[in-house]
């Protein structure tokens, strides 16, 4: 989750603060079918310009998805405009201070327990290289190391030698229960995210320390 994604879904989530709007959406996520803004006005008994009004907003912040439908099955001149219906988004909201990026971590596990099975190889092997080829992707699509670890979240610092030490580690908790897995994944991972960026300045190692992730981007030797 990059920053802006990261904004986005907090302003979602600072929307439902109202309780009216956080009753429109619970209102609307429970419904088995899109709800117009006549019926969840009634439902509610508050004013119809009031619920369109909020109703709008939680669609604006990516909440709930609308739809129009002509609800009385007639079609063609006289028919009257379609009305505007409104359902819960399908997307996820989640917002965590400081970010982590679980689902990441997820996918490079799934994917390699995958690949293991098919292969024979073994689980860490598998996770390792699952890892360091989905880094290598990212740092190639972003073009740059410091791009990557800004977007995922692990809050890079100037070392105060000419490299960064990471201040949030992104799979936390997940590192905490099982750390030489998820260590090992971290690492590998931002291995492939330098390779991919064509980072030649600084090298990538294994370097833990209380209060900062277990990787360290060291200033590579002269």
């Amino acid at each position: 989750m990059n920053e802006q994604s990261q904004s986005d879904d907090m302003f979602a989530i600072a929307s439902l603060s109202d309780p009216l709007r956080r009753s429109l959406f619970d209102l609307v996520s429970q419904s088995a079918v899109p709800m117009g803004r006549d019926e969840a006005a009634e439902a509610l008994g508050v004013p119809r310009g009031t619920v369109a009004f909020h109703l709008e907003r939680l669609a604006r912040c990516g909440l709930l998805d609308t739809e129009f439908q002509r609800r009385t099955g007639r079609t063609g001149p006289g028919a009257g405009r379609p009305a505007k219906l409104y359902r819960r988004a399908a997307n996820e909201i989640v917002v965590s201070v400081p970010g982590r990026h679980y689902a990441l971590a997820g996918e490079l596990l799934i994917s390699a327990i995958e690949q293991s099975d098919r292969t024979g190889e073994p689980a860490q092997e598998s996770l390792t290289r699952v890892s360091v080829e989905h880094g290598h992707t990212l740092g190639m699509s972003a073009g740059s190391l410091d791009a990557v670890l800004q977007s995922i979240g692990y809050e890079p610092q100037d070392d105060g030698d000419g490299g960064l030490l990471l201040h949030n580690c992104p799979f936390h908790q997940l590192a905490k229960g099982h750390t030489e897995t998820i260590c090992a994944a971290n690492l590998a991972l931002l291995v492939g995210v330098a390779e991919g960026a064509g980072e030649s300045r600084r090298k990538v190692q294994f370097a833990p320390r209380d209060g900062y992730c277990c990787v360290h981007i060291a200033r590579s030797a002269d």
